[in-house]
């Protein structure tokens, strides 16, 4: 017989969180094992601790198979988005983006003509995995020519990416986040505007600063000249080279769903690479599974392009996998709801709330290693906070972004992290600084929530405090009556 189930104690879910941390450190950074191999680690351990509260191995097996389960759309989407990689960069969509963006980028005006074409991408499409498999290829390869530091160039594409990843209606975060809180999702989007777009003001101005320390506005002229001279080489650069690009983004500006939008883009890839780069019919189709190998002559454009493909993507899946099962453990034996109670006593007012809810989002990416699971925890452990404290929901789905979908990317095993990491050629580690949208937008949410600016209430809390005290004056003036008769 199995002992009883209960939650886990304050020591076992210490024990639990500072052994993960432990873990991941001594196999990444202290023996130069894999992530992979320290999440996986990580489910025996946790295992061990729901062993000891009462749950049997078959049914911590449930936890993970459920919280895998939660992600796997995630997954596909990886995998969609490693075919489009690898087809746009054969079919020569990348390059001709990456060949014009030299032509008539400004050096000096760069990192914050990058920041907001990958918003205006992300916007579009509703996709920060797309917009940075893409456009933001296309970004790092002309800030490498202009000679900016490649984890300030990640920076500002992934900031620009993650704009749209928060904000744009097509986005399955936003919609998901406004779904979680049970919040109508144009509403949910005028409150992330509040924050986002003072944000977005303040890291363009930031990244425009950056710009003009980093070039003085003449550019590495004789690398820019032999990165295009070996694009137009390799590649075929016409006009009509964008219009997978186009097709793409007015399907998902139409509201069609991702998944099969980017495989049929990946598609697409595929023709062009057939059609006009000079491609074999197979070669083109094994391009989807397998990505490209060219050989241009220029070191960084060869490590640029040599990517995509399905197989691209595979230790990714993987990592991603075993992360979800972290978390779906952790929600499995209860460490979530025992935190989620520590959490809502603490949570008196807005502000407290506020940094429930951003913690509740990182601890998602951080041990469950995906921004659904982000959403999920932001979401479930501090929604009876705000309904307490009469605080509207629009509140909660708007910092449920700000802890989640945001700092995806600032965690090197999440799948924001991996993918980007992967698709830019720039370690979590080394872009994590210059993450400026990201990090203004927990900022601001932060100060708006101990200044109550932006903080709607479903009841006025002045007028609810000025009735409980004249429902209690007479109540005592009740009873002092009584009394006299």
């Amino acid at each position: 017989m199995n002992a009883e189930k209960r939650l886990p104690k304050p020591s076992e879910i210490l024990f639990v969180l500072i052994g993960f941390v432990l873990i991941m450190f001594l196999f990444i950074v202290q023996f130069g094992i894999s992530i992979q191999l320290a999440l996986l680690t990580t489910w025996f351990m946790i295992m061990i601790v729901g062993l000891r509260i009462g749950y049997t191995y078959l049914e911590m097996q449930k936890g993970i198979l459920d919280g895998i389960q939660d992600g796997l759309e995630a997954v596909l989407i990886l995998i969609s988005v490693g075919a489009l990689i690898g087809t746009w960069i054969a079919g020569g969509v990348v390059p001709t983006i990456l060949y014009y963006g030299l032509q008539v980028i400004d050096p000096s005006i760069f990192l914050l003509a990058a920041f907001i074409i990958c918003t205006i991408t992300s916007i579009a499409t509703g996709t920060s995995f797309g917009s940075a498999g893409t456009a933001g290829i296309a970004m790092m390869g002309i800030g490498a020519s202009f000679g900016f530091p490649l984890p300030l160039v990640a920076g500002a594409v992934i900031s620009g990416c993650y704009v749209g990843d928060k904000m744009s209606p097509l986005s399955d975060t936003t919609v998901m986040s406004a779904s979680l809180s049970k919040v109508d999702l144009i509403d949910h989007i005028k409150s992330m505007f509040t924050v986002s777009f003072p944000a977005w003001i303040i890291a363009g101005v930031m990244f425009l600063i950056a710009g003009f320390i980093y070039n003085d506005g003449g550019g590495d002229v004789g690398s820019v000249a032999a990165t295009m001279g070996a694009l137009d080489d390799y590649f075929n650069i016409q006009w009509y080279m964008l219009l997978p690009a186009a097709v793409v983004i007015m399907l998902l500006i139409f509201r069609k769903p991702s998944i099969p939008v980017i495989l049929f883009g990946a598609a697409l890839g595929s023709v062009w690479a057939f059609l006009f780069q000079g491609r074999t019919i197979l070669d083109s189709v094994n391009i989807l599974y397998a990505g490209d190998s060219i050989t241009s002559g220029v070191a960084f454009i060869d490590n640029l392009l040599n990517r995509g493909g399905i197989v691209f993507m595979l230790d990714v899946i993987v990592l991603i996998i075993f992360a979800l099962g972290v978390g779906g453990l952790m929600e499995k034996i209860g460490i979530l709801r025992a935190i989620s109670g520590y959490m809502e006593n603490w949570a008196k007012n807005a502000g407290r709330a506020t940094v429930t809810t951003l913690v509740g989002g990182f601890f998602g990416n951080f041990f469950g290693g995906a921004a659904y699971v982000s959403l999920i925890t932001a979401s479930k452990i501090t929604g009876d906070t705000y309904d307490r404290l009469n605080i509207d929901r629009r509140v909660l789905s708007r910092n449920t972004e700000a802890g989640g979908t945001v700092t995806t990317p600032m965690v090197p095993w999440s799948d924001g992290g991996v993918f980007m990491a992967a698709a830019l050629g720039v370690s979590t580690l080394s872009y994590l600084p210059f993450l400026w949208f990201n990090f203004l937008v927990i900022i601001i949410s932060l100060i708006y929530g101990f200044t109550n600016r932006f903080i709607w209430y479903t009841k006025n809390p002045e007028i609810e405090e000025e009735k409980a005290v004249s429902r209690t004056a007479t109540a005592t003036t009740i009873d002092l009556e009584s009394s006299t008769l």
